[in-house]
């Protein structure tokens, strides 16, 4: 056994996720995870980030907040870097900003979060808010949640990014609604960042959104990739098809999210769990191949025919 295989088995026991018996990796230990670039900048990140809708939203429960600092160090021993939250999540900034206090190997953390009200004064004070939750120096992403007061929090967002207090401005949306406000706002105003839903069935960005980004350089961010966990109640209890091997696929979650990263105008997915395992599972698809455009028609034809 190499040595970096040797030490990834051993945080994965420390973790409690395997026992010294022989264990099936996920996915090759050896391999370069899988990196796209932002456009605006060319600075690359892993296509696997991490959602915290929900799942982080546990305050101060100690038992739950001991299992989200074994999710996250997860995160991060496995090659992730960009971590999203907002506001509207409940307590997810602060149980996030618990969770960095205790993990190692986080120096690849890319900050993103949002700004969710009216005003710019409350705007002013809720991203004040955010950083001291996270206790980072800056946010890498700050975004305009679901576009709400877009163009006050524009000129806000402007203002910090030239004084280098964020590096790079977005604006999202998320369930699949008010695309076409979003084409307006990109059309008009340059982001780094965009956020919106894009998976298997919701597949609308791929009409205008998504090669809208691509021209506009902007790099995308996916929500949603498992249709909020609903793409999994198809498939329960049938077996992943054998020919998703071919892209180095090893479970249901792999399979879509590689998937959604497959599509070029794809920067990051950001799926969310609350479970080691799950995290584990979501991470085997920052590795290996992806699916060409000819297997992505042949898993949307699969899927829709389950």
């Amino acid at each position: 056994m190499n040595p970096r295989r040797r030490e990834f088995l051993q945080r994965l026991a420390g973790m409690g996720i395997i026992c010294l018996a022989p264990v099936r990796i996920p996915f090759a230990a050896e391999r370069d995870p899988i990196l796209r670039a932002i456009p605006a900048s060319g600075e690359k990140l892993p296509v696997i980030g991490m959602g915290s809708w929900i799942t982080f939203d546990v305050g101060d429960d100690a038992e739950a907040l001991a299992v989200r600092v074994k999710v996250l160090q997860t995160f991060f021993d496995l090659g992730g870097a960009l971590v999203d939250s907002s506001p509207m999540y409940g307590s997810s900034e602060q149980v996030i900003g618990h969770c960095l206090e205790r993990i190692q190997n986080k120096e690849r953390l890319f900050a993103a979060t949002k700004v969710w009200t009216w005003f710019k004064n409350l705007g002013i004070a809720q991203m004040n808010r955010s950083r001291g939750l996270w206790d980072v120096e800056r946010f890498d992403a700050m975004q305009i949640h679901n576009l709400l007061d877009w163009e006050t929090h524009l000129e806000t967002l402007k203002e910090w990014k030239a004084a280098g207090k964020i590096r790079y401005i977005g604006i999202t949306t998320s369930h699949g609604r008010r695309h076409a406000e979003m084409e307006q706002a990109l059309t008009r105003e340059q982001f780094d960042f965009v956020q919106f839903t894009y998976n298997l069935v919701d597949r609308e960005a791929e009409q205008r959104l998504l090669p809208l980004a691509a021209e506009r350089g902007i790099a995308v961010i996916v929500n949603r990739p498992f249709q909020g966990g609903r793409l999994f109640e198809r498939v329960r209890g049938k077996p992943l098809p054998a020919w998703a091997a071919e892209f180095d696929c090893a479970n249901w979650a792999q399979f879509f999210l590689k998937f959604t990263v497959s599509h070029p105008a794809v920067t990051c997915a950001i799926p969310a769990t609350s479970r080691v395992d799950h995290m584990t599972e979501n991470m085997g698809a920052l590795y290996g191949r992806l699916p060409n455009a000819e297997t992505r028609r042949r898993m949307i034809d699969h899927f829709a025919a389950l």
